[in-house]
């Protein structure tokens, strides 16, 4: 039997996605890439925002007629919050995801529809964390490794603590199990992601450093060349944190801190639990500890009430904290958090505001890119391509600059270089590409 995948929303999603893909294959199935012959079809669902409900929901219905004989299953954030029916023949939430198979398969034999659940009763029930095992990411050089999920901070903008529950860990020795499998599979490069990824051992006691040892047992898997962080909160990175990392050599010099507004009167809204000085305090700590690095965040523009006055405060301390990148997201409202409650902001002005960060995040990132002109850069390279003759290797460095190499070579003694780091100059840059000399080191 054939199944498609359709996936919305963050990393932790595709990390499943990639599990459930996984399980199917193992079954017996098979991995299509178009919907239109698929006797199963999965949508991974995503509810961070009214938006990405109304995506779900319209994927569903897309799939359906796509696909008019296949068994429809959504899984994922948007099923536990949905309060109505959802357009699927099976519907798993957010904790039962590795239960599906089993549940296409009841439903094809029996044909009959599984009941859905809708909102979740009690969001503080100990569901415990659902084990996939290994999974392997279709990226030929770096893997996701889930190592929690859920969120206890509650901002007020923010539904998903109410469709993933509260903080769960997963066992350490489970993760660096997957680490080891997946280093022998020939994956070097490993990104540590969760839905809180600093609340990792907050639900059993234990305190940041916790993220900390596991990262430096995972730096001592043979094999692992590369390790990449998710989105980090600036609250929780105490100086002993940040001090052990500088000493991990394998970890990137790319930090991604959520800040969300340049606001302290808008961070307050949120319910953020740090300010502007805060957050500049830490960013100086990790400036002076990794001073090449890449800091890239999210903000969200024309959140409820927010003045112009507020959101000109926002670009100036985009501008002052460094970013070299900036994920913009205008408003959108979410039914059922304290936000909605709120006076809004208009719609196009919360546009507007976004397309003005946008602009000027694209500067920063271009600027930032050009600072590697003439400096000796690692890249993991992840791909290889052929244009006017000439073929290039195509990678990330380890501040996460997007980088083209040109290589004096064939297509085929280039394709022995993937998921390998090798070694370049900067030479020019394009936007936010990174041009870099031919290999002179592998």
């Amino acid at each position: 039997m054939k199944v498609y995948f359709y996936t919305l929303g963050c990393r932790v999603n595709q990390y499943e996605t990639d599990a459930v893909r996984q399980a199917f294959i193992e079954a017996g199935y098979e991995i299509i890439s178009e919907p239109s012959d698929a006797d199963v079809v999965v949508v991974n669902t995503c509810t961070v925002t009214s938006e990405a409900d109304r995506k779900s929901r319209q994927q569903l219905r897309r799939m359906a007629r796509l696909s008019p004989k296949a068994v429809i299953c959504a899984m994922g954030c948007s099923t536990e919050m949905s309060e109505g029916e959802v357009d699927a023949d099976v519907v798993c939430g957010t904790k039962d995801k590795h239960l599906l198979i089993s549940k296409v398969q009841e439903f094809i034999s029996s044909g009959k529809e599984h009941i859905h659940k809708g909102l979740r009763d009690d969001i503080t029930e100990e569901d415990g964390y659902a084990e996939f095992g290994t999974v392997l990411s279709p990226e030929a050089s770096r893997a996701y490794i889930k190592i929690e999920d859920g969120c206890n901070n509650f901002c007020t903008y923010c539904i998903i603590p109410y469709a993933r529950g509260r903080v769960v860990s997963r066992e350490e020795d489970n993760i660096l199990s997957e680490v080891k499998d997946l280093a022998s599979k020939g994956i070097h490069e490993v990104c540590i992601t969760g839905i809180h990824l600093c609340s990792y051992g907050k639900d059993r006691g234990e305190d940041i450093m916790s993220l900390y040892s596991l990262i430096d047992k995972i730096g001592k898997i043979e094999g692992i060349d590369r390790i990449s962080l998710g989105s980090l909160e600036p609250k929780s990175l105490t100086d002993e944190f940040l001090n052990a990392l500088s000493t991990q050599d394998k970890l990137c010099r790319h930090f991604h801190l959520s800040l969300q507004s340049g606001s302290d009167t808008v961070l307050k809204r949120m319910n953020r639990h740090y300010d502007t000085a805060e957050f500049l305090e830490v960013t100086g700590k990790l400036r002076s500890l990794f001073p090449d690095m890449s800091l890239t965040t999210d903000i969200i523009c024309g959140f409820p009430e927010e003045t112009e006055d507020e959101f000109s405060e926002t670009l100036e301390f985009v501008r002052k904290a460094g970013f070299n990148k900036v994920h913009v997201f205008p408003y959108s409202l979410r039914k059922g958090t304290k936000a909605a409650a709120m006076p809004q902001v208009p719609t196009n002005i919360a546009r507007e505001r976004a397309g003005r960060l946008i602009s000027l995040s694209d500067e920063l990132e271009k600027e930032f890119t050009a600072s590697f002109i003439g400096k000796d850069v690692e890249v993991m390279v992840e791909a290889s391509e052929v244009k006017d003759g000439k073929v290039y290797l195509k990678g990330y460095t380890n501040e996460y600059v997007y980088s083209r190499i040109g290589f004096d070579g064939s297509e085929e003694e280039a394709s022995r270089y993937l998921c390998s780091i090798v070694k370049g100059t900067g030479k020019s840059s394009e936007g936010a590409q990174l041009f870099v000399e031919s290999v002179f080191s592998k």
